[in-house]
């Protein structure tokens, strides 16, 4: 049975559609949705690179500006959700993208991942990301969500591909 549904969001073009999608299935399922965003420890290295330069910022500055500009960003997104507020709630990490998610799906006992995935380069789909990670190591279900734009990009990708194999 389907408790409670983790939605990594990245804030990304695709991000209504994850969020949208991940929602419906909470709504049919009658699971919780947790929304999380990770905050990459690469981007506060580089606030921290910075400030050795004499430049005049710092990292709590710098999460604290990231986290309240994301939560408008979700506020705006989860406000067109059909989910009442007992069943929607969100997270924020700061480390490792796929690590933190990983720790999410353990420590908030998750039951399905819902993701979207980047669709560059077909031969590569998951190589190097958070998704091909969370695919590799989660131990839950991870759905790989793709929206249409993605969904026709793939579509000719394979069909260029498969032309090619004559």
């Amino acid at each position: 049975m389907i408790t409670k549904i983790l939605v990594p969001l990245a804030f990304s073009k695709y991000s209504k559609g994850i969020l949208r999608f991940a929602a419906d299935l909470a709504a049919a399922t009658g699971a919780e949705l947790l929304v999380a965003n990770v905050i990459n420890q690469r981007s506060l290295e580089a606030v921290n690179k910075i400030t050795s330069f004499g430049y005049k910022v710092d990292v709590e500055h710098y999460v604290e500006t990231i986290k309240a500009e994301r939560r408008e960003e979700l506020k705006k997104i989860m406000g067109e959700l059909m989910l009442t507020e007992e069943k929607l709630t969100h997270t924020f990490c700061i480390g490792d993208p796929a690590n933190e998610l990983l720790k999410v799906v353990i420590d908030q006992n998750v039951d399905v991942v819902v993701m979207g995935v980047k669709a560059h380069d077909f031969s590569h789909i998951f190589t190097g990301s958070v998704a091909e990670k969370m695919f590799q190591k989660c131990p839950v279900t991870v759905i790989s969500y793709r929206d249409e734009e993605i969904s026709d990009k793939l579509r000719r990708k394979i069909i260029r591909h498969l032309g090619n194999e004559d």
